[in-house]
């Protein structure tokens, strides 16, 4: 009967969100787009108030994933507490404020809005049952994580992905928490014999179809994968993302002899891909790349500098992206290459000829290495043009960048979960005025919130995945998985270290490793402002 009561109550105040978000949507509207179509140049100038909207909508569309949870099966008394303080967390931002950076909040008075019009019935119980009493009992339930290893219900509703995770949490207890540290502290490349026992258990080929050499398997189990592989360290979770990223250009993209070349050996692990994109000074303005790739008989030649290449002198193969046609301004004139190299080392990162470079020293995410490259002529054969087609090397790479983005949010979620494990058990363990710090209200009650937004987080992350799944267009989920899951990671990072107070910021803890790794969350695969540019366009653009 309080489950029925609950979800009634979600149901109804979700359905004064969603009139709400309609109304800063029109707001928008007339404000980056009046005559039907998005003026590129209003939306600039209206950023603050459109990617504001892009947080509103991604708040909604985290709370209705959270009641589907419950109402799918997630019916405990802990997930029926976490339900309750989402709502009650969320609309209170979305009446009060949302804080969309640490210096940015944005308020219905930004769209022209009333805050009265979220002051229903429905939402004023929800905000006013979000009470410390309910973060309380949600950390007394949740006191016996680290040993049960649950934190409320994870909805996958299969017991095949039960299993995965399951498998995968016991190689990451084994293999990977007892040595991750160490392996940041020492800015070592992972070893390989991890990457060996990865690409054993699959991690390499698990969306590649089985014709090609993988497992076959969707969206939704990367998401299992790569989130219990980066609650071990967010290396070992990023390892199978360049590979993510290669399989799906050459499978979306490929010629089949490409198809045949190299997909069952990027499954196999037998050769490690990297992504090589970004250009000193372009960034996310992949239209204004420069790096030239000229076809001189059976050879491209490619000429120009990248940076921000991760992985790249332990990679095999490089997806490179040039541009092949300098007539042709902004995206027309880019093409995909499929760039094989030799191994590097750290004595020598680029033992090829028309290859140079060395490595950027980073604060976090250290475990695959960060570079800087330079080509000088560097050859290509001929027929490791993507597709065996010029000037489709941007079409080809945003349709990887859904698969990508929910990657990188299922990285994120995995983070978050790693933090609020490391400042759980600290919590429970440091013994403070003669009781641990857990039975501190304050203390316990970070925690708890922690755990319901690592959920949120999760919940919307697989929702994108399952729409993936389903062969739908999700780049608006995906972008909304990645903005909230990177931000909830900073967070929690955030708040374990202030909850290890002092020792927290002593390089020896390791949550001074996850708080340098959860930064890079809101930059790599599109920064907070690009997710939030995306969300906002689709939804005034109407693709959802």
């Amino acid at each position: 009967m309080i489950l029925d009561n609950l979800l009634g109550l979600a149901k109804d105040a979700e359905g004064d969100a969603e009139a709400y978000e309609v109304a800063a949507r029109e707001a928008v509207r007339g404000m980056v787009a009046p005559s039907g179509k998005v003026d590129p140049a209003k939306l600039e100038r209206e950023q603050f108030a459109a990617h504001g909207f892009a947080w509103i909508a991604t708040y909604v569309s985290a709370l209705r994933q959270m009641r589907r949870w419950a109402e799918q099966g997630a019916k405990g008394e802990l997930e029926l507490l976490m339900l309750q303080a989402a709502y009650g967390e969320y609309l209170a931002q979305l009446s009060g404020g949302i804080a969309i950076s640490q210096v940015e909040i944005v308020r219905p008075g930004d769209f022209g809005l009333d805050a009265a019009q979220l002051d229903t019935p429905a939402v004023r119980k929800l905000v006013a049952g979000n009470t410390s009493a309910v973060r309380m009992r949600i950390a007394e339930l949740m006191s016996d994580g680290l040993e049960t290893g649950n934190f409320g219900a994870l909805g996958l509703d299969d017991e095949a992905l039960e299993e995965v995770r399951r498998q995968f949490r016991r190689f990451v207890d084994a293999e990977v928490l007892p040595h991750a540290h160490d392996w940041h502290l020492k800015d070592e490349l992972i070893p390989l014999p991890v990457v060996q026992k990865m690409a054993e258990l699959g991690v390499f080929g698990l969306t590649v179809p089985e014709e090609w050499g993988g497992l076959g398997m969707g969206k939704l189990a990367m998401c299992v994968v790569t989130e219990e592989l980066s609650r071990g360290y967010i290396g070992v979770g990023s390892l199978g993302t360049r590979s993510e990223i290669a399989a799906e250009l050459i499978r979306a993209g490929g010629t089949e002899e490409q198809k045949q070349k190299y997909l069952g050996r990027i499954a196999s692990g037998e050769i490690l891909p990297t992504a090589v994109f970004t250009e000193p000074n372009t960034g996310s303005d992949l239209a204004s790349l420069r790096t030239r790739a000229v076809l001189e008989g059976d050879v491209w030649r490619i000429q120009g500098n990248k940076t921000w290449i991760t992985h790249a002198a332990r990679a095999d193969i490089m997806t490179l992206l040039a541009r092949s046609d300098a007539s042709k301004p902004g995206y027309q004139g880019l093409s995909m290459f499929l760039a094989e190299k030799p191994r590097g080392s750290d004595a020598e990162p680029f033992p090829a000829k028309g290859m140079s470079g060395g490595e950027i020293r980073v604060l976090g995410y250290r475990g695959m290495k960060e570079y800087e490259i330079g080509f000088d002529g560097f050859e290509v054969p001929k027929d490791n043009l993507l597709g065996g087609r010029e000037g489709q090397g941007f079409k080809q790479l945003m349709a990887t960048f859904e698969s990508a983005r929910i990657q990188t949010a299922a990285r994120a979620v995995g983070v978050a979960q790693n933090a609020l494990e490391l400042g759980l058990r600290y919590a429970k363990e440091r013994i403070q005025f003669g009781k641990p710090l857990y039975a501190f209200p304050r203390v316990a009650g970070k925690l708890a919130w922690m755990a319901v937004e690592t959920m949120i987080a999760r919940q919307l992350t697989y929702f994108s995945a399952r729409q993936k799944d389903s062969d739908r267009r999700c780049d608006i989920e995906a972008g909304m998985a990645k903005l909230l899951a990177a931000r909830v990671a900073w967070s929690n990072a955030d708040n374990a270290l202030q909850i290890h107070g002092g020792n927290g910021y002593a390089m020896e803890y390791p949550v001074s490793r996850v708080l340098c790794d959860a930064r890079i969350l809101n930059i790599f695969e599109g920064a907070a402002e690009i997710q939030a540019q995306v969300v906002c366009r689709g939804l005034i653009e109407g693709r959802n």
